[in-house]
């Protein structure tokens, strides 16, 4: 049987499609109303809430927890100061990603980790084999639920519930209360917008769902389900596991595995080479850097717009803008003489209501993954494949400053 979050109750007068779907063995709505364009606007333009409570949710504590994250992630954790979220990933010894997660630093051997594949098995198992006794990890899955406030007016929703907002930057957090309650509130994300994340007690979770649809109400806050987060979470490039890449631990053969350097994560390793750690997977991450022996790269495609219009029209349809979010794979082939010359693959395909054009992310070998070159991406127009242009871009596609500027504070009463 489907389990439900701590805010279904509060969320399920909301959904008017009455359409559930499982994420990772919980109730989720998809969406809330019979169109999603209102809820993916909501993130864009006023401010919206997302229930990402089925995420796995870890506490990693004790004297040895700093040197068990320090041996399995791939960012540097011991630069992580207490107060700041990091975004990293985990690796097997061939380099190859398991999963990518949030980690929160509460203090100097207090930890938290969401991911999105049940890990604690592996954790363990880590651990024993770094033979570190002195460290305590916890499931915290069923005891806690997550909210995400994100959009433009987020800080002012949720500035009207506590003064924590006030001092947090960028990726850092905060332990506040709110009516009473105790929140881990975190200047996080998935829709590449203004947003916060707030950690809640499941006994807590109507409550402050109340004071935050009330905060909210002059800025009409609403409920959005995971095809909004899709859409902004293509614009903001961010990769989505099981669909830009896969766990290397439950991938049949290599070609479905990829490292941190293949799915664009290099940045998380720019001081590898002033960082003393042993991490899992260093040697084969670290040879493949030296070598440049990757066997593709993570890009973003701007797709032509004339030559999308063009293709549709003369299959005698209009072009399709909105809603229009797939997960499916898109060949990519080099353009010039050779037809069909395949080359890689989109793996996420989005006309972005925000930039009026179609983009994708996709898997391209790195002489094609300069900004600018042109390559053909093959999209299905009425049981027939056709070619459309499209140019290598940097992500993210959508990059507002709000984002990461301080907002304003609050004017003193």
């Amino acid at each position: 049987m489907p389990k439900t979050t701590p805010f279904h109750n509060c969320l399920a007068p909301y959904n008017e499609t009455g359409i559930w779907k499982h994420w990772s063995g919980y109730l989720v709505a998809p969406r809330y109303q019979y169109s999603t364009i209102a809820e993916y606007y909501a993130i864009r333009n006023s401010v919206a809430i997302l229930d990402t409570s089925p995420l796995f949710k870890y506490r990693i504590s004790g004297p040895d927890a700093l040197r068990f994250l320090q041996s399995v992630m791939i960012r540097d954790i011991g630069q992580c100061k207490i107060g700041d979220a990091q975004y990293t990933c985990w690796c097997n010894s061939d380099g190859f990603v398991l999963q990518d997660g949030v980690i929160l630093r509460i203090s100097d051997d207090n930890f938290r980790l969401t991911a999105g594949e049940p890990s604690l098995h592996y954790f363990r198992a880590t651990a024993s084999t770094l033979d570190l006794s002195n460290l305590e990890i916890e499931d915290l899955t069923n005891d806690y639920g997550i909210l995400a406030v994100q959009g433009p007016h987020a800080y002012s929703t949720i500035s009207q519930l506590t003064d924590a907002t006030d001092s947090l930057s960028y990726f850092e957090l905060a332990q506040t209360e709110i009516e009473g309650s105790p929140v881990l509130l975190s200047r996080t994300g998935y829709t590449g917008d203004l947003g916060y994340e707030l950690w809640i007690k499941a006994e807590d979770a109507d409550r402050i769902w109340q004071c935050l649809i009330s905060a909210g109400h002059d800025y009409n806050v609403i409920p959005i389900g995971l095809e909004a987060l899709k859409m902004a979470r293509v614009e903001a490039g961010l990769l989505l596991l099981d669909v830009d890449f896969q766990s290397a631990r439950f991938a049949w053969v290599d070609e479905q595995r990829e490292t941190p350097i293949e799915l664009g994560w290099r940045w998380m390793l720019r001081k590898l080479a002033h960082d003393p750690r042993d991490f899992i997977g260093r040697d084969a991450i670290e040879k493949q850097m030296t070598e440049g022996s990757n066997r593709w790269t993570t890009v973003g495609l701007s797709i032509d717009w004339n030559d999308y219009e063009r293709v549709h029209l003369e299959a005698g349809i209009m072009p399709p803008k909105y809603e229009l979010y797939c997960e499916s794979t898109h060949n990519i082939y080099r353009r010039g003489s050779h037809e069909w010359d395949y080359a890689g693959y989109a793996t996420s395909f989005l006309f972005s209501p925000i930039l009026k054009k179609p983009i994708a992310i996709a898997k391209l070998p790195n002489e094609l993954a300069k900004p600018g070159t042109e390559v053909d991406l093959e999209i299905p127009i009425i049981k027939k494949n056709r070619n459309v242009l499209a140019r290598v871009q940097r992500m993210p596609f959508f990059n507002p400053t709000r984002k990461t500027d301080q907002p304003a504070r609050k004017a003193a009463l």
